[in-house]
């Protein structure tokens, strides 16, 4: 690592709950909805993997990609809960999208349910777009890092 990716951006830096500090520079494009780096306070890595909206039975919940992107990040944020990291300590989240499109016109939606079920910190972030899923009925998956202290 140089001196140059040592030190914190000059401007759009802040520091969120959990001690992750949320580096978005001014000179990038505003971000909406993720950060474009989050550099976390040394603590242990936890890998979270990718959840779908299963319910406990083991089936697909939610018609449409509003409701099963609120089913994953639920079922996401409760394994990461149970390896003892909440909302704040989310470093980096991948989210697969059978329809990016789709994903896309319900943005406002999905960030509604971000913020209510997360709060205003977002991790850094990225939406893939995936010809299906594990399940078949399954229109998003959401897998993660935390770093919990």
């Amino acid at each position: 690592m140089n001196a140059e990716s040592e030190r914190p951006a000059e401007d759009g830096a802040g520091v969120g709950g959990g001690g992750m500090e949320r580096v978005n520079p001014g000179h990038l494009a505003p971000p909406t909805g993720f950060s474009h780096a989050v550099r976390a306070a040394p603590g242990t890595l936890v890998f979270l993997a990718g959840q779908t909206a299963l319910d406990g039975a083991g089936r697909i919940v939610g018609d449409g990609i509003v409701e099963q992107f609120e089913r994953a990040l639920t079922n996401l944020l409760d394994v990461a809960a149970a390896s003892g990291a909440g909302p704040t300590d989310l470093a980096k989240l991948t989210v697969f999208a059978v329809d990016v499109a789709d994903y896309r016109r319900h943005a406002r939606e999905i960030g509604r349910v971000w913020k209510r079920l997360v709060g205003g910190d977002y991790p850094a972030m990225a939406v893939i777009g995936a010809t299906r899923l594990w399940d078949e009925t399954a229109l998003v998956e959401i897998e993660g890092i935390a770093v919990v202290r």
